[in-house]
């Protein structure tokens, strides 16, 4: 067996738990490729299987190349990050009388909470709703931010907003600066340097490849429905299709420092810059007692220092029928790049055990990871002494649902953990205005469940059965 096989076992079974149609990854260790895969179907409907060269939407992962043509552009003296965004285009807003700079756009610091302009297009392309809008151009995203004045919610470099429009915006930046499209400006100045011959976003050169994977949105009951990529709808903020096997290069790149195969891209302090953690992002593990390390994000690139004591640079992305992740650690050489034509199942739990696995760590160890497998085995049936009452616990996401039904009626209770122990779990839930602790106790004798006045013991898997009359 390799030392990859735990991760292989860990990509089939999330594959099969969620209907991910596939998953191609791709190692780095030292700069350089050692181990790519690729998992399932490209196209689930004609049987034709992944390769590690087939092309994924990498979505928000697009974001770096354009904070790194910004950062070129600023070598240059053609722009600073410090510029006011107005200085380029007429945007009319300025949260709490400050203008917006390019640094507080490539950081998501401008204080305008999203805007959620993407979300907008990409369920309305999948048809999952009937919300229209008509941006086609830099001008009609600019109307369409300037109109967002009461929304406002913080002043510039404050506080974190993950802001999708704002990327849109630094591409128009790009192109006004640069007199080029973005589209050209990436592929001559960041992918034809890095030999990313399969890198696109021309929707032409994407139809005409062979080896692309059907994007597909992955429904509610995990009906896998073939859908389209949005090539030139998203654009700057995350409109890229490339491949594991082309962005090893980028990735090489990132952790030589910005040098490429035919020179340096970008320079050191320039990497260094868009790696410097700029502004705290919020916590992203539970439960909150333990002590976690506060992630940060950079320019295009988040920052995280707790990865068993190492610091990981790293970016997902999702336009929902396609998702993607991005990880490295400089100070080890390592890097790891996954994608999936669907979404479903967090990449960034793959990456991460791919990372673990690679640097000797224990990858069951990682926080969210840990904590989806300390749900997991709570799930089931319980039932009260002489099975006189009872209920079925399932899995929500990172919560907990006791549901207690019978012909005539149902009752659901979210729980929220506190605490996730090996022999002992406590949760919360809110009852007539009152907090109430839920307990789960792991013994010789199976798992115990205490809610409220009643103690209950697990009987079987969740889903079996016809609840309790």
């Amino acid at each position: 067996m390799t030392r990859f096989a735990a991760l292989e076992q860990f990509v089939q079974d999330k594959m099969a738990e969620t209907h991910l149609p596939s998953i191609t990854l791709a190692v780095l260790e030292r700069g350089e490729t050692v181990y790519q895969r690729a998992f399932g179907f490209r196209d689930s409907e004609r049987g034709l299987p992944a390769t590690p060269a087939t092309l994924y939407g990498i979505g928000s992962v697009t974001k770096s190349f354009t904070c790194l043509a910004v950062m070129q552009l600023a070598e240059q003296g053609r722009l600073a990050v410090d510029d006011p965004v107005e200085r380029y285009v007429p945007l009319h807003l300025r949260p709490f009388g400050q203008a917006v700079t390019l640094h507080h756009l490539m950081t998501h610091s401008s204080g305008i909470p999203a805007l959620a302009y993407a979300e907008a297009v990409i369920r309305h392309a999948a048809g999952a709703t009937d919300t229209w809008l008509p941006i086609g151009s830099y001008d009609d995203m600019l109307t369409f931010v300037n109109g967002a004045g009461d929304w406002i919610h913080a002043s510039p470099g404050t506080r974190w907003f993950y802001l999708n429009e704002g990327y849109i915006l630094l591409g128009a930046i790009i192109e006004k600066v640069s007199g080029q499209r973005y589209a050209d400006y990436v592929g001559d100045h960041l992918l034809a340097p890095l030999g990313m011959t399969r890198t696109f976003l021309e929707k032409a050169r994407v139809d005409a490849d062979p080896d692309t994977a059907m994007p597909y949105v992955i429904t509610k009951d995990h009906a896998q429905l073939p859908s389209h990529y949005l090539l030139g709808r998203l654009t700057s903020d995350g409109g890229l299709i490339s491949s594991a096997e082309d962005m090893t290069r980028y990735l090489a790149m990132l952790l030589a420092g910005g040098r490429g195969p035919r020179g340096r891209v970008i320079s050191e302090e320039s990497l260094r810059r868009m790696t410097t953690p700029q502004v705290a992002t919020p916590p992203e593990v539970y439960p909150a007692a333990e002590r976690i390390p506060v992630a940060h994000y950079g320019y295009g690139l988040s920052v995280y220092p707790g990865f068993f004591g190492r610091t990981l640079i790293s970016h997902s992305g999702s336009v929902l029928v396609s998702t993607a992740y991005m990880g490295f650690i400089p100070a080890d050489g390592a890097g790891v790049m996954v994608l999936a034509n669907g979404s479903g199942y967090p990449l960034g739990q793959m990456g991460q055990f791919a990372l673990a696995v690679l640097l000797g760590e224990d990858p069951w160890l990682l926080p969210g990871i840990r904590e989806e497998r300390a749900l997991e085995r709570l799930t089931g049936r319980y039932e009260t002494y002489h099975g006189t009452y009872g209920g079925t616990v399932t899995r929500a996401g990172d919560f907990l649902v006791l549901e207690i039904s019978n012909k005539l009626l149902e009752q659901k209770v979210i729980l929220i953990p506190t605490s996730l122990g090996p022999d002992r779990a406590t949760f919360f839930t809110l009852a007539a205005g009152r907090r109430l602790v839920v307990e789960f106790e792991v013994s010789d004798r199976g798992v115990d469940l205490i809610y409220e006045r009643y103690k209950m013991r697990r009987t079987g898997a969740a889903g079996v059965g016809q609840g309790w009359e």
